[in-house]
C-alpha cells in the first residue's frame, strides 16, 4: 500500500449515502452547540461574542439566560432580541421562547440565525413542546440556522454517569442524536481551578446559590472528571468528523487521530488470542475495533475443522463489539493494509505463533510484519505473545486429521495426477510430432499444458506439472536422448529459465483464477440483491413480498424461508398457505421472541441454538415488521450454524432482511394511504351529500314555518287544541330548519366556502348578542357574565364569532338542568384572549373531552335531547379559522363557576388570537376623517 490514495475508488456505496446525506442538510438550517463541562464555563459568552461579529439585520437572540453575569449582559446589550411568551403556570407568570415569533421572524423579516441558549431546558406546560430541543428542531426544518449551548451533564448517554459522579441527577436531558447531528461542536474550556475562582467571585452564580454550588456539584473533583467527559465526547464527534471527510476525499493513508485497532486473524490456533487482547485494549482505550482475516488461495484449501475454527475467532469478536470481515486476496499484507487505510485503523495487533507451530509460520511472520511497515508506515504494529493459548483438543485434532485423510486426500490428490499426466501426454504428442517441430516449439507446447493446468487446478498441480514438464523435455528430446545426462550447458540454461517461467506462470495464473472466482462471487450477491430490490420495488401486497423473499432466498442461500407477520395485537402468525418446503415449522415461541427483542435466535445463535430454524427479525426504520424463519439446506443443518458464519454471508442475509423489512413497511403505508384516500373521498360525498339535503330541505321547512303562523292567526280563530298543535308544528319546523342550517354551514366550511371579514372589536358586544339570540333557549337558567372593562380589542369575523357562542351556550342548556347557572367569562392569557362558558351540571363524559368536537358526535350517544352533533364542530372549524382553538375540560372540587366547593360542571375555553390592535388616535382620526 502506497502513501497515495491513487489507485484506490472509493466505496461507492458510502459516497452514496454521504450525497443523500448532504442532500437532507442542504434543505435544514445548520445546527451549532457550544458544547462545555458545567455551568460557568463560558459558552453563552463564546455565542454572544461570535454573534455580535454578524451582521445585525442576519440573525436575533431568541432567548439568552444571563444569570445575572454582568459580563454576560453586557454582551447581550444591542442585539436585536425575540419577545418572550408568557406562559401562566399554577398561579405564575413563566417567560418561555416563542417558537411562533422566530418562525415568523424567519419567514417574514429574513432572519437566518437565532440564538436559543440552553437546549436541554423543559417548557412549561401549555407550550407546544416539551422540550427546547424540539423548539430548535422546528427552527431547522423550516431552514433557520440555530446556535445554542448545552452542559455534559445534559446528555441523555452521560446522565447516569454524571450522577454517579457527583452524587446530582439531572432532569433535564438531550437526546446524543441531537447532540450527533450538529453540523458544528465548539467546545468551550476551562480549567477547574479558574472555573472555581470564577465561581468564588461570583461570576457564576450569585449570593446563597454559589455557596451551595461549590459545597455540591462544584468540587474540583467533579469538575476534573466532567471535563474529561465533556472532552472525551468532544474527540469521539470529531473522529466522526474525520472518518467522513475520509470518505468524501478518498483518503486512504492512515492518519494518527485515534486509537482505532484492527486485529488481524490468521490460520494459526492464536486467532482467539488476538481477538480477545484487542478486545482488552480497545476496551481500555475507548476505541472501536475490527478484527480481519485474509482468505488466500492456499488457505482456501485447509480442512472444514481448521475453517470452522477461524469463524468461531471471527465470531467471538463480533460478540466482543468488533467488527469483522473475510477478506479475499493473494497478498495478506496488501490486504491487511488496504483494509486498515479505509477505515483508518491506526494500530494492528498480530499474533506470535506458540512454540509448537511449525517452520512455516514462523518464517511468514516476520516477513508478514515487515511487509506491513512497508506498506503502512503510518501504522503501529502491536504483537500478541501466544503464552496461554491451548492447543486444540486431541479428540478436535484427531477428528480432524481422520477427516482429512478419509475425504479430503484422495480429492486433492487427483488434480496432482492429472497434472503430471497432462504434461506426459504433451511429451506424447511432441514425440509424435518430432520430425515437424523444433525443440523451442515442443518447450512451448509444455508450457501451454503449464498454463492449462494452473488455470484449472490451481498452483500446486502445476508446480507438478512444470517439474514433469522440464524432466520430460530433458529426457526425451536433448541429446543424448532417454538420458538425463546433457551434453550442452545451454539446455541447463533453458531448463531453468523453462522451470522459472512456468513457475511464474503458474502462480500468476492461479492469482488470476481465485480473483476471478471472488470477483464471480461478489457480481452474483450484488446481482442477487438488485433483481431483489427491483422486484420488491413493484410488490403492493404482502404475499407479493413473501414469495419474493423466499425465491431469492433459496437462491442465495439455498435455503427455505418463511415470513412470520404480526397481528393488529403484535402477535406472529404464518402467511396462509406457507410452509418451508416440508421440514420443520417455525416455533411461534422463538419467533416471537425474535420479533419482541429485535435479535436473530434460533440456528447458529446464542438464544435456542439447538433451533432447526434460523430467526432473522424484520427490522424496519419506523418499527419491526415482522420475522423471515429459514430453513437452511441439509448439508448445512447442524447445531452450528456453519452456513452463516462467513461474515459477507451473513450481512448479505441481513440486506435481504432490511430490504424486505422496508418492502413491508411500504406496503403498509400504501395502504394506510388508501384508507385515508378512501375516507377523504367518502368525506367529500358526505359533505356533498349534507349540502343537497340541505338545500332541498330548507324550502318546504320555511313553507312549514309560515303555514304554522298562519293557522296560529288565522279567523276565526282556532280551538286551544288546535293553536297547540300549531305551536308545536312550528318550533318543531324550526328546530329542524337549524339542524339544516348546521349542515349547510358544516358543509360550506368543509369545502372552503367561508371567508372570514375580519375587523378590531369589542368583545363585550358579541357576547351581549349572542345572549340576546339565545334567550329563548337559555331560559330557566341562570346566566352570569364576567367580561373586564380593560380588555383589548381582538380582530374577529363578529357573525360566525356570535354563531360559535349561541352554540356553545345552546349546548349548556340542553345538558345541564332546569336552573343550572351558566357563567361566560373573558380573560387575557399570553398572547391570546380566552372565553370560557362554564355550567355546573353533570360535566362531561370522562375521556370524550376531544371527542365531542368531531362531527356527529354527541356528549350522549343514547339521549332524548335533540341534536345531530354537529354544533362543537362547526364551533371548532369558525374558532381554527381564525387562527384560535378551542377546547373542552371538566370543572370540580371548587374550580366551577361560583367556587363553591364540590361543585361540578363542564366548561369550553375559546381562545383568539390577541395580535396588536390600532392606537385609539388613529381609530377617531379614521372616524372624523369618515364623517368629513
Amino acid at each position: 500500500m502506497t502513501t497515495s490514495n491513487q489507485g484506490q475508488r472509493p466505496d461507492p456505496d458510502q459516497l452514496l449515502a454521504r450525497m443523500r446525506e448532504q442532500e437532507e442538510r442542504a434543505r435544514r438550517g445548520r445546527l451549532r452547540i457550544y458544547f462545555g463541562a458545567s455551568a460557568g464555563v463560558g459558552k453563552t459568552w463564546a455565542m454572544l461574542t461570535a454573534a455580535r461579529a454578524l451582521p445585525e439585520a442576519s440573525f436575533l437572540a431568541g432567548v439568552v439566560e444571563t444569570h445575572g453575569r454582568s459580563e454576560t449582559a453586557a454582551l447581550l446589550e444591542g442585539v436585536p432580541q425575540l419577545p418572550l411568551k408568557q406562559v401562566d403556570y399554577r398561579g405564575k407568570t413563566l417567560s418561555e421562547f416563542d417558537i411562533d415569533a422566530a418562525l415568523a421572524s424567519g419567514r417574514d423579516d429574513n432572519i437566518t440565525l437565532v440564538l436559543v441558549d440552553e437546549l436541554a431546558h423543559s417548557n412549561a406546560p401549555g407550550s407546544r413542546h416539551r422540550k427546547r430541543w424540539q423548539d430548535v428542531e422546528e427552527l431547522l426544518d423550516a431552514g433557520i440556522d440555530v446556535w445554542t449551548t448545552v452542559n455534559v451533564q445534559h446528555l441523555e448517554s452521560l446522565n447516569d454517569v454524571v450522577g454517579g459522579i457527583t452524587g446530582i441527577r439531572v432532569a433535564e436531558t438531550v437526546p446524543d442524536a441531537v447532540f450527533d447531528r450538529a453540523d458544528e461542536v465548539v467546545l468551550v474550556d476551562l480549567p477547574a481551578d479558574e472555573l472555581l475562582a470564577r465561581l468564588k467571585s461570583g461570576r457564576v452564580y450569585q449570593g446563597p446559590q454559589a455557596e451551595r454550588a461549590a459545597g455540591n456539584f462544584f468540587r474540583k473533583g467533579n469538575l476534573i472528571a466532567l471535563r474529561e467527559l465533556a472532552l472525551r465526547r468532544t474527540a469521539d464527534r470529531v473522529e466522526g468528523d474525520v472518518q467522513a471527510w475520509r470518505v468524501e476525499q478518498s483518503v486512504d493513508t492512515l492518519w494518527q487521530t485515534g486509537a482505532a485497532l484492527l486485529a488481524c486473524v490468521g490460520p494459526g490456533a492464536e486467532g482467539e488470542q488476538v481477538v480477545r487482547s484487542a478486545a482488552r485494549l480497545a476496551g481500555q482505550l475507548g476505541a472501536r475495533w475490527h478484527a480481519v482475516y485474509v482468505e488466500t488461495p492456499p488457505l482456501q484449501r485447509l480442512d472444514a475443522a481448521r475453517r470452522t475454527q477461524i469463524l468461531d475467532t471471527l465470531r467471538l469478536a463480533e460478540k466482543l463489539g468488533g467488527a469483522s470481515a473475510v477478506l479475499p486476496g493473494a497478498d495478506v499484507a496488501q490486504e491487511l493494509a488496504r483494509y486498515a487505510g479505509s477505515r483508518n485503523l491506526s494500530r494492528l495487533v498480530l499474533g506470535r505463533p506458540a512454540a509448537a507451530a511449525s517452520q512455516w509460520q514462523w518464517r511468514w511472520r516476520p516477513g508478514l510484519a515487515r511487509r506491513l511497515a512497508r506498506l503502512a508506515p503510518g501504522a503501529d504494529l502491536l504483537e500478541i505473545a501466544a503464552a496461554g493459548v491451548p492447543a486444540r483438543p486431541a479428540a478436535h485434532a484427531a477428528g480432524s486429521a481422520a477427516r482429512a485423510a478419509t475425504a479430503g486426500r484422495t480429492p486433492r490428490l487427483l488434480p496432482y495426477l492429472l497434472g503430471t499426466g497432462a504434461s506426459l501426454a504433451a511429451g506424447a504428442l511432441g514425440w509424435a510430432l518430432d520430425d515437424w517441430l523444433d525443440l523451442a516449439n515442443i518447450a512451448m507446447l509444455f508450457m501451454l499444458v503449464v498454463l492449462g493446468v494452473a488455470y484449472r487446478y490451481g498452483r500446486g498441480p502445476s508446480v507438478a506439472a512444470t517439474c514433469v514438464s522440464v524432466a520430460t523435455l530433458d529426457f526425451v528430446f536433448v541429446p543424448p536422448r532417454l538420458s538425463f545426462v546433457v551434453s550442452d550447458f545451454q539446455y541447463l540454461i533453458t531448463f531453468v529459465v523453462m522451470l522459472a517461467v512456468g513457475l511464474i506462470t503458474g502462480h500468476l495464473t492461479a492469482l488470476l483464477r481465485f480473483q476471478a472466482q471472488v470477483a464471480r462471487q461478489r457480481e452474483r450477491r450484488w446481482h442477487a440483491l438488485y433483481e431483489f430490490a427491483t422486484r420488491l420495488s413493484g410488490a403492493l401486497q404482502p404475499e407479493q413480498v413473501l414469495d419474493a423473499t423466499r425465491e431469492f432466498v433459496a437462491q442465495a442461500f439455498r435455503a427455505g424461508a418463511t415470513l412470520l407477520l404480526p397481528d393488529a395485537d403484535g402477535r406472529l402468525h404464518a402467511q396462509d398457505g406457507d410452509a418451508t418446503d416440508g421440514g420443520p415449522q417455525p416455533d411461534l415461541g422463538t419467533a416471537q421472541w425474535s420479533f419482541d427483542h429485535a435479535q436473530a435466535a434460533g440456528l447458529g445463535t446464542d438464544t435456542l441454538p439447538a433451533s432447526p430454524l434460523f430467526y432473522l427479525p424484520l427490522v424496519a426504520p419506523m418499527r419491526t415488521r415482522g420475522v423471515l424463519a429459514l430453513l437452511p439446506p441439509a448439508s448445512a443443518s447442524s447445531p452450528s450454524g456453519d452456513w452463516l458464519q462467513v461474515p459477507e454471508q451473513r450481512q448479505q442475509l441481513d440486506t435481504f432482511a432490511t430490504l424486505t423489512a422496508i418492502a413491508l413497511e411500504r406496503v403498509h403505508y400504501i395502504e394506510v394511504a388508501q384508507g385515508a384516500l378512501v375516507n377523504m373521498e367518502s368525506e367529500r360525498l358526505r359533505n356533498s351529500l349534507l349540502a343537497a339535503l340541505g338545500h332541498d330541505l330548507r324550502t318546504p321547512l320555511t313553507l312549514l314555518v309560515g303555514v304554522s303562523e298562519s293557522l296560529a292567526g288565522s279567523r276565526p280563530a282556532l280551538s286551544p287544541q288546535q293553536l297547540d298543535l300549531a305551536a308545536t308544528l312550528r318550533s318543531e319546523a324550526l328546530r329542524m330548519n337549524t339542524l339544516v342550517t348546521n349542515l349547510l354551514d358544516m358543509a360550506r366550511i368543509q369545502s372552503g366556502g367561508v371567508h372570514l371579514h375580519l375587523e378590531w372589536q369589542s368583545i363585550e358586544e358579541v357576547v351581549g348578542s349572542a345572549l340576546r339570540a339565545s334567550g329563548a333557549v337559555l331560559a330557566g337558567h341562570t346566566v352570569a357574565t364576567r367580561i373586564p372593562h380593560d380588555l383589548p380589542l381582538v380582530r374577529f369575523d363578529a357573525p360566525l364569532l356570535e354563531r360559535v357562542l349561541c352554540n356553545v351556550l345552546e349546548n349548556a342548556a340542553k345538558y345541564t338542568p332546569p336552573g343550572s347557572q351558566v357563567t361566560l367569562d373573558a380573560r387575557v392569557r399570553g398572547d391570546a384572549v380566552q372565553l370560557r362558558i362554564t355550567d355546573d351540571g353533570p360535566g362531561l363524559p370522562p375521556g370524550r373531552e376531544e371527542a365531542i368536537f368531531e362531527k356527529f358526535v354527541r356528549g350522549q350517544q343514547e339521549s332524548s335531547t335533540p341534536g345531530v352533533g354537529l354544533g362543537l364542530a362547526i364551533c371548532r372549524a369558525i374558532v381554527e379559522a381564525h387562527g384560535g382553538s378551542i377546547r373542552a375540560e371538566q370543572v370540580a372540587g371548587g374550580d366551577g363557576a361560583h367556587g363553591a366547593h364540590g361543585a361540578h360542571g363542564a366548561r369550553i375555553v375559546i381562545a383568539l388570537p390577541r395580535g396588536e390592535a390600532p392606537a385609539l388616535p388613529d381609530l377617531e382620526q379614521d372616524i372624523e376623517s369618515h364623517h368629513e
